[in-house]
């Protein structure tokens, strides 16, 4: 969120450089969206890479690497001198920040309760709105000292690594479940491969392209939500100051809808099922993308719309931490639910690219954005291929 927000000052700054010129509104389009698709290549790899060594070495391992990468390569962002300085930044926080994800949402899975683990991952996904609403704050803040004091806010999350290497310990079902790899020397193979035979390779296959869904929406259409901000008839004529302050109200109210979205998918899903839950926000983002984003035009409007995408466009990714953790074994779930929450990222790290030649195609981010939602078509599709968990204990 820190880099969706200071997109366009940042290349407003740092493209001059590259082009000898003034950068326009197409420019920071195009190059944003191809240091976008650079960040969700560096997720991808981050998320499966750090998925093995989780289960090979532990999840709280995992943790606290991929937390200090994370921290680091934030911080040292604000440093860029060039547009394609701060894409190589955003790459190496990406391998950072998909590890995390992979190790937390099989540790989560591994410790809570049956009965209770569907809302105890809807409350870990809660924290990315969390994240959000810091960013925002930090923004509003620190509007006034320049894109690059946002980035170093980002060194912070460091001293959660300490806090996880005193307080976090590996879970009963990693423990038990290595100490019986090693003894059968079962550890040394690839586990990626095993996503690939027998019953699990559906799993993979589904939720690969669902989470390639979500990703591709997220990354192609809503988080270009700034941007399309700026761009409203009555944002002309205003100050910098005044129009970023604008830009972080609307950021907060879609993550309060994003927040509604992360809490309800697990009561919903308990209820209803994974699969039904799944179509439910697939049907509401391939609705309100273009509700959102061509509808509208007056500012007051928009924040009224953006909660509502937030909750659909947003909130499934609840799902994964849920259904993701449920379709593995612990000997491979951080490398069975790093990889399909992840290696759809490299196809869907076309998803910002695509987006910025479609703004100068279509001539605008609102058309732009609502090309992309059609992507949603694909995961009403794939849902009936889904293998439904609910009920299901965790596998063994």
């Amino acid at each position: 969120m820190i880099y969706a927000l200071v997109l366009h000052p940042a290349l407003h700054d740092l493209l001059p450089a590259s082009l000898g010129r003034s950068a326009t509104d197409v420019d920071i389009g195009w190059y944003g969206g191809i240091i976008f698709s650079i960040f969700l290549i560096g997720w991808a790899i981050g998320g499966v890479g750090f998925g093995v060594v989780a289960d090979r070495f532990g999840r709280t391992k995992t943790l606290i690497m991929t937390i200090l990468i994370y921290a680091i390569f934030t911080g040292m962002a604000a440093l860029s001198e060039s547009w394609w300085q701060l894409a190589g930044y955003r790459f190496l926080t990406a391998l950072g920040i998909g590890g995390e994800w992979a190790a937390g949402a099989a540790m989560v899975a591994e410790v809570w309760p049956e009965e209770k683990r569907a809302r105890a991952a809807g409350i870990l996904q809660s924290a990315w709105a969390a994240g959000f609403f810091l960013a925002a704050t930090f923004y509003l803040l620190l509007r006034e000292y320049g894109w690059q004091s946002l980035f170093l806010v980002g060194i912070l999350p460091a001293f959660v690594a300490l806090l996880v290497r005193l307080w976090v310990k590996e879970p009963d079902r990693w423990v038990k479940a290595h100490a019986l790899e090693l003894q059968s020397g079962a550890a040394q193979q690839v586990k990626i491969l095993e996503l690939f035979h027998g019953n699990l390779r559906r799993a993979t296959w589904v939720g690969s392209t669902l989470a390639f869904v979500a990703v591709f929406g997220l990354w192609g259409a809503t988080n270009w939500t700034p941007t399309l901000i700026r761009a409203l008839p009555d944002m002309q004529g205003l100050q910098a100051a005044e129009i970023k302050t604008y830009v972080v109200y609307a950021t907060m109210v879609l993550n309060v809808g994003a927040l509604a979205g992360y809490l309800s998918f697990g009561p919903l899903a308990d209820r209803f099922g994974r699969r039904a839950v799944f179509a439910f926000m697939c049907a509401g983002s391939l609705v309100m993308v273009p509700v959102t984003f061509l509808a509208p035009r007056e500012y007051e409007h928009v924040l009224l719309l953006l909660p509502i995408l937030g909750f659909f466009n947003n909130g499934i990714f609840s799902g994964f931490p849920i259904y993701l953790p449920e379709l593995y074994p612990t000997r491979i779930r951080a490398t069975g639910a790093g990889f399909c929450f992840n290696a759809g990222r490299v196809l869907a790290s076309v998803g910002p690219f695509l987006t910025g030649y479609l703004v100068a195609a279509l001539g605008s981010f609102g058309r732009a954005a609502s090309a992309i939602a059609l992507i949603y078509l694909l995961g009403l599709l794939i849902l009936p291929f889904a293998p439904e968990t609910r009920g299901r204990p965790l596998p063994e």
